[in-house]
């Protein structure tokens, strides 16, 4: 069998898309971080994800021209409270109260959770030698980074509870993504636009039971918080989204993986750049080592 030669301009397609999901998802958290500056974050994502959710489903339908049966109604919804329920709305908490950039650290060990649970659970296939080593190198960062136990603790500007909001959360997308290569949904667009909008009826019942009185803040948002929940539903979750969408079609798995890796170095750059956002030089040396760690997990993806 002879090599397809692809056009020229698959190429470039392939960068800009790349680009696309380096600079935009690595943007989220600042954006989530200014639109909870006003808005409460569960209220904020139920907001973000019925705009979003409703779109897409159009645009999905449009498409797709697909009615889903009731059984992969019920997996989309039941993934998309996992992912966008829990998954995405505790990180928008989290960057309620600590620095953008630190909260895209802790995700970026996303892939330890996935190869964790996937090992116990699912495949049961064992992580190989550099996969370890590549999770104890990112745990040991994130150690090194909040370290309850070092002198800085004491001076720390932040709480370090949504750390573990955030794992949390961080252990639900994992399962939810490991649960959608095994359960029967709907086709692409309407499946995460039916996700998108179970994410939202998620938060917006937990704004509900945690949030008193979060609709009162909408009255009083800021031009900055609408700004930048405009920015979340149109930018970050469509054009994200259909980038992502198509380099899982068309790129090698591998350079599509590196987004891992170079989403939180955007998220700190640009919450240091824009959102004044402090990193020193333990930042520094903690973020290399967790990167370091993604890194070795996610070679030979």
């Amino acid at each position: 069998m002879t090599a397809s030669i692809k056009p020229a301009s698959s190429g470039s397609k392939t960068f800009l898309y790349l680009l696309a999901v380096y600079v935009i998802w690595g943007s989220t958290y600042l954006g989530m971080k200014i639109a909870t500056e006003t808005v409460p974050p569960f209220l904020l994502s139920a907001l973000r994800f019925f705009a979003a959710g409703g779109i897409l489903l159009i645009i999905g339908y449009l498409k797709e021209r697909s009615i889903p049966t009731k059984r992969q109604l019920l997996s989309a919804i039941f993934v998309g409270v996992l992912l966008i329920g829990i998954g995405n709305t505790t990180v928008a908490l989290a960057v309620h109260y600590m620095p953008s950039g630190l909260v895209a650290l802790i995700v970026a060990a996303m892939p330890a959770w996935f190869m964790g649970l996937d090992w116990a659970f699912f495949s049961r296939k064992r992580p190989s030698l550099l996969t370890t080593v590549g999770i104890v190198l990112g745990f040991l960062g994130l150690f090194l980074l909040f370290n309850p136990f070092s002198a800085a603790h004491a001076t720390r500007s932040f709480p370090l509870w949504p750390i573990l909001v955030v794992v949390a959360g961080n252990i639900c997308w994992a399962t939810g993504s490991l649960f959608v290569q095994r359960l029967p949904m709907p086709a692409q667009m309407t499946s995460t636009a039916i996700q998108m909008l179970a994410g939202g009826v998620f938060s917006l019942l937990a704004s509900g039971l945690l949030e008193p009185g979060a609709w009162d803040t909408l009255p009083g948002m800021s031009q900055r918080s609408w700004l930048a929940y405009i920015y979340l539903v149109m930018i970050g979750s469509l054009v994200g989204y259909t980038s992502y969408s198509w380099l899982t079609r068309n790129a090698p798995p591998r350079l599509t993986a590196t987004y891992a890796y170079v989403n939180p170095v955007v998220a700190m750059f640009l919450g240091w750049a824009i959102g004044n956002e402090v990193i020193d030089s333990m930042v520094g040396v903690s973020a290399a080592v967790v990167i370091a760690g993604v890194v070795l997990m996610t070679l030979k993806k």
